[in-house]
């Protein structure tokens, strides 16, 4: 187990790393959101039905849209180095605000994505390792093919037929029962209801991933030296998977997670609109609609932020899965 003061270095060094990615990020997302035609200016006046070439011009003088766009980025620059986001013209309020306000959702939404995907990846992998060359592990490489090809649009759509429409069990969208006035037990019960569809639809194509990748890792342990060498100890085949074989097959497993973390938040964008979740996936797909790059500038740079931290806690979680690796 890494002690602090290594683990100091590794936080140091990620921030040294960190700092100037997330410069780069903004940078490059920056000009790439001036490609897009129109600004925020021209969407409140459509919206407006009314709105003259004066009104349009205050808009983007009240909100610095008029300004070159190296001004524009210096100034956002210069927010940033004062912990803001900037303002929303869509939303009339400051982008940190509504950011924190949809942040909470998608990371609930995330972490259920990622249990699911986890959890059924890693028994999918096990089993069609145990079960190699046999019609399980046929069976099981079929669905798994079917997850990683269907998109998660489509999975979502079917899940809301099936479960919602046909047999009633679970909500097709929303975060919580309207109106309901639920507490403690009962008010979580009835949020982890909501979060089922959602979590599922968006953790089914990494657990395709998962799972392969566990079937390939276990594979490959199994036939260590040191996996015969328990056998031969008399230990039960539960507990070699489990003790001996599985521990190390995570190792790949929580390499790729980290990396995912990204792609999940992505993946968000789509699965909140399909379910009408309330998070900063369908902000960022407002955000767009409505030419707000503040707003969706904001997502992205915490997106960022989040795979970054991520990425420096998979160091962490395989140093202690495997004593031999150095935290440097």
């Amino acid at each position: 187990m890494p002690d602090a003061p290594r683990l100091a270095r590794v936080l140091v060094g990620a921030l040294a790393h960190a700092v100037p990615t997330v410069i780069g990020i903004v940078i490059l997302d920056f000009f790439l959101l001036r490609l897009a035609p129109g600004d925020a200016a021209d969407v409140l006046a459509g919206e407006s039905g009314a709105a003259t070439e004066e009104t349009v011009a205050a808009l983007r003088s009240r909100f610095g849209l008029d300004l070159p766009v190296l001004d524009q980025l210096l100034a956002y620059l210069g927010n940033l180095t004062h912990l803001s986001l900037g303002f929303s013209p869509r939303y009339n309020m400051p982008v940190s605000d509504l950011i924190m306000q949809r942040l909470p959702g998608t990371l609930v939404l995330m972490l259920v994505a990622l249990v699911f995907a986890l959890a059924l990846g890693i028994l999918l992998g096990v089993v069609m390792a145990n079960f190699a060359g046999g019609w399980p592990d046929r069976l099981l490489s079929v669905v798994a093919l079917l997850f990683y090809s269907i998109p998660s649009f489509w999975i979502g759509l079917m899940l809301i037929v099936l479960f919602s429409v046909k047999l009633g069990w679970l909500p097709s969208g929303g975060a919580e029962t309207i109106g309901s006035d639920l507490t403690g037990v009962a008010h979580l019960l009835d949020r982890a209801r909501f979060m089922v569809l959602p979590g599922l639809s968006l953790s089914l194509f990494y657990v395709a991933i998962y799972g392969r990748l566990v079937r390939a890792s276990m594979l490959e342990v199994t036939a260590q030296d040191y996996i015969r060498t328990a056998a031969a100890k008399g230990l039960s085949p539960v507990a070699i998977t489990v003790r001996h074989a599985l521990r190390n097959a995570l190792l790949p497993v929580t390499t790729v997670a980290g990396v995912h973390l990204g792609g999940l938040m992505g993946g968000a964008v789509v699965v909140e609109t399909v379910y009408s979740w309330p998070g900063l996936g369908r902000l960022a797909f407002e955000a767009v609609m409505a030419r707000d790059f503040s707003v969706l500038l904001g997502v992205m740079l915490l997106s960022a932020a989040l795979v970054i931290v991520a990425n420096v806690l998979i160091d962490l979680i395989q140093a202690w899965l495997d004593p031999r690796i150095e935290v440097a």
